[in-house]
């Protein structure tokens, strides 16, 4: 019996997210270097839709869980009902992308299972029949090797480390549907309702981003309104007024918009653009980071990005040490031309 690697499919409502193909390409390339079988595992309620784009992107099967009581996403039903379904398919690997709900349910899967949890690999290969992975550590100073014992191998892919395979709507493949006899009544947590925020990019998903650090506040020419007259309250009207440069260069671009931990924690902008170790972990294949000195805590979580163009009035600043790219100047001046010239470029 050929070997399973499983992909967990990370969707919201029927929406799959980007880093889930990710996952089933890497899962094609580990079944064709064990002699496995690519398989998506498709957790939710009214799933066809998502079912189909597995086998577009690539997935041999699908192992699906339909039940109402997956229609919210919550991680004790859903550890239990993928427990449920590892319990009668054994596979020999679960993959699951490193989103906010991948993470989750990874570890809880992981000690109901008693399985070992790999998490976050940026590369892996099979040794004398054995998934050696690599990851990041020492906030990504070094790489560590790392391998798991028995099975199922619990491992989560860093978004945007592996390459999404490209779809073809005439696949089709077999679908195992499982009952997990989940229980609704017995399900600690509710969902009660969801609140939007802004739209704009996901972060992680993003193949640029535009970033900016507590520099994005010095540009003491800028006049707040008469209201405004104490000191921090100017500084944060002086900070929210830079990341709006820093949209609308992100805006040209097509991109998403970061920040330091330092941008955060002054009131400039709100946590969900966080980069580094405490924020989000992102790999773009063009990173601008304007205004950021590049403390060791943000390089962690950017580090990875292909291409870093570094735009900062300290010449000494720990990001340039980075950066493929180094600008030494004042961003208030430098951003505008850049979006201009972007703007020319692009036929905006």
């Amino acid at each position: 019996m050929s070997k399973q690697i499983w992909a967990y499919i990370d969707h919201f409502k029927g929406e799959a997210l980007t880093p889930s193909w990710e996952a089933v390409g890497a899962a094609r390339m580990l079944a064709e270097k064990l002699g496995g079988e690519a398989t998506a595992v498709v957790l939710g309620n009214g799933m066809d839709a998502v079912v189909q784009q597995a086998f577009a992107y690539g997935a041999e099967k699908v192992v699906l869980v339909d039940d109402p009581a997956l229609a919210d996403y919550r991680p004790e039903p859903y550890t239990d009902a993928l427990v449920k379904a590892a319990g009668e398919s054994a596979p020999a690997v679960i993959l699951f992308p490193t989103t906010t709900r991948g993470r989750e349910l990874a570890a809880m899967a992981g000690a109901a299972l008693d399985a070992g949890v790999i998490a976050d690999i940026i590369e892996m290969d099979v040794v004398d029949g054995q998934i050696v992975t690599t990851r990041p550590v020492y906030a990504g100073k070094l790489l560590a090797k790392a391998v798991a014992e028995g099975e199922p191998q619990i491992i989560t892919l860093r978004v945007r480390a592996f390459a999404k395979p490209e779809p073809d709507a005439s696949r089709s493949g077999e679908v195992v549907k499982v009952d997990a006899g989940l229980d609704e009544s017995a399900v600690a947590t509710k969902v009660v309702e969801y609140a939007t925020t802004e739209g704009g990019v996901s972060l992680t998903e993003a193949a640029i981003i535009v970033s900016g650090g507590r520099g994005v506040s010095n540009n003491p020419d800028l006049t707040p309104p008469p209201d405004i007259t104490d000191e921090n309250e100017i500084e944060i009207w002086r900070g929210k007024q830079g990341f709006k440069l820093i949209g609308e260069l992100a805006e040209t671009l097509g991109a998403a918009v970061g920040a330091s931990r330092a941008a955060v924690d002054a009131g400039y902008i709100p946590y969900d653009h966080q980069v580094g170790q405490t924020g989000k972990v992102v790999s773009p294949d063009l990173y601008i980071a304007c205004g950021i000195s590049g403390a060791i805590q943000h390089q962690a979580g950017m580090r990875n990005s292909k291409i870093i163009v570094a735009i900062n009035t300290d010449p000494e600043a720990p990001i340039f040490k980075l950066a493929r790219y180094g600008v030494v100047g004042d961003l208030w001046k430098i951003v505008p031309a850049l979006n201009e010239a972007f703007k020319k470029k692009l036929g905006k």
